[in-house]
This record gives structure tokens, C-alpha cells and sequence, in this order.
């Protein structure tokens, strides 16, 4: 996924159908992982009490929470309307809106910082959506992303993309052409993103962190109902080549057993920027 020429309209779609269809789930295994990155992307933005804070793609609402457990003056976008729904429902009183990160409904310098938890790979135009990112905030104030590290240094979603490249898989035909899903993972990439984006001080660090998982079962089954770009490259095959895929997974799998367990490394890498 990601080669070839990228239909923004149609990956848009493909992005915002799939979150709608999994707004119920993430939470249950994806969510565990991505909300481990809540408090150090809120760090880089420097949110604190009285922050005026926008966050784009919030999903359950993981970031805009806990920016206003901090005392901030919190709004949260999200495409998927089921989404949207569901952070209104875990967190009652939170102002959380349906909107996209390419085209937000908010004046310019709008808010003290803007936060995108992961939104940075369901992006069809990266340096597009950084410039919207931009304008909405105040100058001085701080735009923060994250993203996942590559795959030799990310056993999530890694592992996974790993084993259908080792039993052969191909992206089915039907899937809308995306852009490279680990084109940030580049540290210079994402900076560049920011800069071009008209940011200033701008930084790039890793975080990284394990992930217990108690069986195979539980991983598999947590990426298909928590991902969009990644479960058709899983399920979008023919039996024989599924079968394969989730055999090169297991083997895979088995090599990260510790204690009863399987400690699944988790990279990230985490930028951040200033408004002049």
C-alpha cells in the first residue's frame, strides 16, 4: 500500500468508512497503545491549564481528555462520525466535533496548540493537512504528531506488515493507493513536514515502550478490529495466501515470548513545532 498514483478523494473515504465501522472497537486492543502516547504529545505541546487546545482525529477522545484533565480549553475533530459519538459518550461535557484535519472550521490562530495523535498515516495529503494544522494556531503556539516508527524497530503494527511481506502478499486491487505508511518514521521526513508547514524549533524524538500481550490470538484479533490501512493487507486474500500470512506471524510472534507472555517493542516517533 502506497505505491502508485494516490486518489486523495478515494483514500479519503476508504480512511473515513473504516473508522466509522471501528469507532466500537479500537479501544479494545489498538487504543491501549496509541493512549500510551497521550501525555508526551501533550508535553511537547506544552498544554497546561488554560491551553486552548485543538485535537484533530481524536477517535475515543484519549488526547482531548486528558488535555482538559490538565486544566485546558479543549475541542476535538474527528472525520467519523461514530467516533465523534463515542468521545461525546466516554466523556460527557467534552466539546467534540465532526472535521477533518485538511479542511478544519476554525478561523485562523485559533488555539494555543493543536495535537494529532496518529493522525499523521491516515494523512492522503501530509504537507496539505501540516499548513491547515498551522494556521489555526496562535503564534508562539505549538503543534505536536506522532507517528509509527518503522517496522525493524516496531513490533506494532510491524510484525504484522513483516509477515505478508514474507508469505508474498500483494495489496488487493480494490484498495485505495495511499501514501508510504512509514514516510515519517524518517526523522528528517517529519521535520521537513513541520518546517514546510512554517514551524520553527522544530523536534523529532522516538518513544518506545512494550506492549504485553497474553496470546497470538489477542494480537491478531486487535489489529483487524482496530486498523483501517493495515487488516485488508491481512484478510483482503486469497485462503491460502491468509493462512500463510498468519503462519509467518505466528513464527514471528513466538520469538517475542517472555514470561508466559509475548512483550511486543512498540516505536514511535514523536514531532513538535512553534508558530513564529
Amino acid at each position: 500500500m502506497g505505491e502508485g498514483a494516490i486518489d486523495s478523494g478515494a483514500f479519503q473515504a476508504f480512511e473515513k468508512a473504516g473508522w466509522e465501522e471501528r469507532a466500537g472497537t479500537y479501544g479494545d486492543f489498538v487504543g491501549l497503545i496509541t493512549s500510551r502516547l497521550v501525555e508526551p504529545l501533550l508535553d511537547a505541546a506544552n498544554v497546561a491549564s488554560g491551553t486552548r487546545v485543538l485535537d484533530v482525529a481524536t477517535g475515543p477522545g484519549y488526547a482531548a481528555a486528558a488535555a482538559a484533565d490538565r486544566g485546558a480549553e479543549v475541542v476535538a475533530v474527528d472525520v467519523a462520525q461514530e467516533m465523534v459519538a463515542l468521545a461525546r459518550r466516554l466523556h460527557p461535557g467534552l466539546d467534540v466535533r465532526e472535521g477533518s484535519a485538511e479542511q478544519l472550521p476554525f478561523a485562523e490562530e485559533s488555539f494555543d496548540a493543536v495535537v494529532g495523535n496518529f493522525l499523521v498515516p491516515h494523512l492522503a495529503q501530509p504537507e496539505a493537512a501540516a499548513s491547515e494544522l498551522a494556521r489555526v494556531i496562535r503564534p508562539s503556539g505549538r503543534l505536536a504528531l506522532t507517528t509509527w516508527d518503522v517496522p525493524a524497530r516496531s513490533g506494532f503494527p510491524g510484525i504484522f506488515l513483516d509477515a505478508s511481506t514474507e508469505a508474498g502478499a500483494q495489496a488487493p486491487p480494490d484498495l485505495p493507493a495511499g501514501p508510504p505508511l512509514f514516510r515519517f518514521a524518517e526523522e528528517s521526513e517529519f521535520a521537513a513536514l513541520l518546517r514546510g508547514a512554517g514551524l520553527d524549533d522544530v523536534d523529532v524524538e522516538t518513544v518506545e515502550f512494550t506492549h504485553r500481550v497474553q496470546s497470538s490470538d489477542e494480537l491478531w484479533d486487535g489489529l483487524l478490529s482496530g486498523s483501517v490501512r493495515v487488516k485488508p493487507l491481512l484478510v483482503g486474500q486469497a485462503p491460502e495466501l491468509a493462512a500463510r500470512i498468519r503462519l509467518a506471524f505466528d513464527a514471528r510472534l513466538q520469538r517475542l515470548r517472555r514470561e508466559g507472555a509475548f512483550a511486543l517493542p512498540v516505536g514511535v516517533k514523536l514531532a513538535s513545532g512553534r508558530r513564529p
